[in-house]
């Protein structure tokens, strides 16, 4: 395996084990969480443009009114995926989670066709047909709407609609969207502090450690995945996607000991076999045309 196969491997692995991560903060409130999260990750990517001398550039950039508010609605859609994430593993529904991030490949699509008039291969449309099946029966399954995963994977699929027609490459952009973020999250922090709800410094080490390695942990995957994306082809970074959501379901089912139905197991089985013809036709047709490219 080459360094983007390894890099794409670590990413998702990374993102596989946050509710790890997270749930060493469920006593923290997850508004905070993410304001910490933004913060840190906002000054250690900071750190790393000027580090590697790309902090001129990145100013050069981001003078543009029409970039500003490209990222100004990355940002609130990762925010929103963001908030939603924590706040769910600490609710104790990362099964639920790890449902969202199934049927985020599919969301993909859903956008595409809707809004940049991509055409769909037949056995596309069946994997499409599957995922509303699945989700229409867990919906009689819980007796609610599974607004969780749903929200995840509808912000983080418009999130990646909008980052394809951005300009700023994977870390000016994360930059960008934190710093515009960075207010908001650094005046809310400072009010919970001033009112004495604020857990940073009152926490313990430990806390104060995990809060500010929140930056960290957002960061290193989203390089690695950048750097993955450069190096190997759309399909089999397709494919390596779904180690994030099987590592968080195992950790949701076994670890976590969440509740588990043979109700909810047939609405997974529907989505799993959409994700399986959706992979398979994905790969089959990547082969395809890197083959006929070659010829």
């Amino acid at each position: 395996m080459n360094k983007g196969t390894w890099h794409a491997i670590g990413a998702y692995l990374c993102w596989g084990f946050f509710p790890v991560y997270f749930k060493w903060l469920r006593e923290i409130p997850a508004l905070q969480v993410i304001g910490h999260r933004i913060i840190w990750s906002c000054l250690m990517l900071c750190a790393i443009l000027l580090f590697t001398r790309q902090w001129a550039t990145f100013r050069a950039q981001t003078r543009s009114r029409r970039v500003i508010l490209i990222y100004l609605i990355a940002a609130f859609l990762i925010g929103i995926n963001w908030l939603v994430f924590v706040w769910a593993i600490n609710a104790n529904f990362i099964v639920e989670v790890s449902l969202g991030y199934f049927l985020s490949p599919i969301v993909n699509v859903i956008m595409g066709v809707i809004f940049l008039r991509e055409r769909l291969r037949p056995w596309q449309w069946l994997s499409i047909g599957l995922v509303a099946a699945g989700v229409l029966y867990l919906t009689l399954a819980y007796g609610r709407f599974p607004w969780i995963a749903l929200t995840l994977a509808f912000t983080f699929g418009v999130y990646g609609l909008v980052k394809k027609t951005a300009p700023l490459r994977s870390l000016n952009g994360l930059t960008l969207e934190t710093a515009i973020l960075f207010v908001p999250a650094l005046l809310y922090l400072l009010y919970s502090n001033e009112i004495g709800l604020g857990s940073f410094e009152h926490g313990g080490m430990l806390v104060d450690v995990l809060l500010v390695g929140s930056g960290v942990a957002t960061a290193i995957p989203l390089l690695l995945f950048a750097s993955a994306s450069q190096r190997i082809p759309l399909w089999q970074l397709g494919i390596l996607q779904y180690i994030a959501p099987t590592l968080q379901f195992i950790l949701g089912t076994i670890v976590y000991k969440e509740p588990f139905t043979y109700a909810q197991l047939g609405g997974f089985g529907l989505i799993w076999a959409a994700l399986v013809i959706f992979a398979l036709e994905g790969f089959i047709t990547g082969r395809a045309q890197a083959l006929a490219t070659e010829a």
